[in-house]
């Protein structure tokens, strides 16, 4: 499982001209699930994405996290981001999880996020959305579970 996870000073996700979720100070969290993902390994990226310290404290040091701060997550699911890109000028999916399995897992994380998160919103799985972002820093890392 695989997270990229941005620093936002606001976010949302567009359906058709339509707002499905949008977020203030937090994270945006684009999350793709490849075909070998369990639901621990969603715990593990999960409890990584709370808890990894990219906001800054006091002095500016990057030591506070999602939840020290009670920030807001937004969930994207992102399909593309399991892509071999290793060879040729086109991405191979293969080892991205087939539909079924990660809708399943994606809705699997969002509902383990909203027991621990006070503010959680989503995309819309499988759906052509349009995603929009104040990055903070830019501060942005890949995360894989």
């Amino acid at each position: 499982m695989i997270g990229l996870i941005q620093r936002v000073s606001r976010a949302q996700v567009d359906i058709a001209g339509e707002t499905v979720g949008s977020i203030g100070r937090g994270v945006l969290l684009l999350l793709g699930v490849e075909k070998d993902d369990t639901e621990a390994k969603a715990d593990r990226l999960l409890e990584r994405v709370l808890g990894y310290r990219i906001f800054p404290d006091g002095v500016g040091k990057m030591n506070l996290s999602l939840r020290d701060v009670e920030g807001d997550l937004l969930i994207v699911s992102q399909f593309t981001l399991p892509a071999d890109t290793g060879k040729g000028m086109r991405p191979s999916f293969t080892p991205a999880a087939p539909p079924e399995l990660g809708e399943k897992l994606y809705g699997y994380f969002v509902a383990q996020a909203q027991k621990q998160q006070k503010e959680v919103r989503t995309g819309v799985f499988a759906a052509d959305m349009q995603v929009s972002l104040i990055n903070d820093g830019p501060v942005t890392f890949w995360l894989k579970a």
